[in-house]
């Protein structure tokens, strides 16, 4: 009976998306008094009054236009869903992430390469983009807003021990041993909810990931191995070194606490820092409003002009190729990064805009990675570039819990073989 029950689910859900995917797909088109309706499929749940905002002044700026925006909760499969149905919405956005990338290479988005809007866009967010994939030398997609995976320190605590902001691995070491020294837990661990472990091991892996680390490894497949030009063993074991010491200055019972713990931990001030990223800060702020704190890239290398912040491409907005409703659609993307319609997004979405010259908001965390973006030294996940069928997560936390490095570096890299074994090339990895 439960086998009948849990067929008779899948179905359901499956006629549910076909009939949703239908929908999404169907609803442009020119309507009676010479107004044109556009699809604009868009997936996170918590911008859908900003855009509803956004899109009711464009339209009275454009009465030609009409707008609707179908927010959708799996965007990733609906896409690809709608894609297969040949029924792509008008506008799109989406995460940047591997997903992103894989149907980019497909060939199946608008190439942005000589629209003007591009030109207004930080070239570092738009080489995030070009990382995850695009089709042959496109531009198949517009970074909106971004994130930054940082540490987050307290400010206040910083200032009170007389320390400043590490800009060298020995620097941030230093730091360290200095708040266990005064009584500080330097880091609250949250390693209950097992992905909190990637924020870092993204963080310090961007640096060795430089220099097409990641193209090198597809190109290798199936011969990656620990005496191969590059793979995780030969590259990355000084990065599971650094990890493996950072968790060192967590506090006692780190592996049974969870992300809203350490938020909460954090916010109450039981630690200098955490190892996060801008999206933890709205929920710190929910617990401790009045908390003083900024965020740092991690500093991973010995130079500090060779400091990178990672940072991932939080929206970014496309449209199929050929789309029929081409320039209407462009008319609406081209309001959208105006500078003052995206400085409003990004300020509610707490997040960093990608038009150059537009405003950050006046949060203190994201003024202090404002640089940093100016400079154009930020880079992106590099856990996109894994496969995801790739067990990265439980292989990260494993290793911080019995500090074998070789055995995690010998497992990614054996990982890496079997889908370079069954997939060529290799695709790129999953969310962010």
């Amino acid at each position: 009976m439960r086998t009948v029950r849990r067929r008779r689910m899948r179905i359901a859900a499956s006629i549910a998306l076909i009939g949703t995917a239908a929908a999404l797909g169907g609803c442009a088109g020119e309507q009676p008094g010479g107004v044109t309706t556009l699809n604009f499929f868009q997936f996170k749940g918590e911008a859908i009054e900003d855009f509803d905002k956004m899109i009711a002044d464009f339209e009275a700026e454009n009465p030609d236009i009409r707008i609707v925006q179908n927010q959708v909760a799996d965007a990733d499969t609906l896409i690809r869903t709608l894609l297969v149905k040949d029924r792509i919405p008008d506008i799109v956005t989406l995460n940047a992430n591997g997903n992103f990338g894989r149907l980019a290479q497909a060939g199946v988005f608008h190439d942005f390469s000589d629209e003007p809007v591009l030109d207004t866009i930080n070239p570092a967010v738009q080489q995030i983009l070009a990382d995850l994939g695009t089709f042959g030398d496109e531009v198949n997609g517009l970074g909106y807003v971004n994130n930054a995976n940082g540490v987050i320190y307290n400010t206040r605590i910083f200032e009170e021990q007389g320390l400043a902001v590490p800009e060298t691995w020995d620097e941030f070491v230093a730091v360290c041993d200095a708040l266990q020294d005064a009584g500080i837990t330097p880091f609250y661990g949250t390693l209950a909810d097992s992905w909190t472990a990637i924020p870092s091991w993204n963080a310090l892996g961007a640096y060795p990931a430089q220099n097409g680390f990641f193209d090198k490894m597809r190109e290798l497949g199936e011969d990656v191995g620990a005496e191969s030009e590059v793979s995780f063993q030969k590259d990355f074991a000084e990065v599971m070194d650094q990890q493996y010491t950072l968790f060192g200055y967590m506090q006692d019972g780190y592996r049974g606490r969870t992300y809203d713990d350490g938020n909460a931990a954090f916010a109450n001030g039981e630690a200098a820092m955490l190892l996060q990223g801008i999206w933890a800060t709205n929920p710190i702020k929910q617990v401790n409003p009045d908390i003083e704190m900024g965020i740092f890239p991690y500093p991973g290398t010995d130079d500090p002009d060779e400091r990178l912040l990672v940072s991932g491409v939080d929206v970014v907005f496309t449209m199929g190729k050929d789309s029929p409703h081409e320039e209407e659609a462009m008319r609406f993307i081209e309001y959208a990064f105006q500078k003052d319609v995206i400085e409003e997004f990004a300020a509610s979405q707490n997040m960093v805009p990608s038009v150059q010259g537009a405003e950050l908001s006046d949060d203190p965390a994201l003024q202090s990675v404002k640089p940093y973006f100016d400079a154009g030294m930020i880079t992106g996940f590099i856990d996109h570039q894994v496969p995801p069928s790739i067990p990265l997560i439980p292989i990260d936390q494993e290793f911080l819990f019995n500090g074998n490095a070789e055995a995690a570096l010998a497992a990614l890299d054996n990982e890496w073989r079997k889908v370079a074994a069954r997939t060529i090339p290799v695709t790129t990895g999953e969310d962010r």
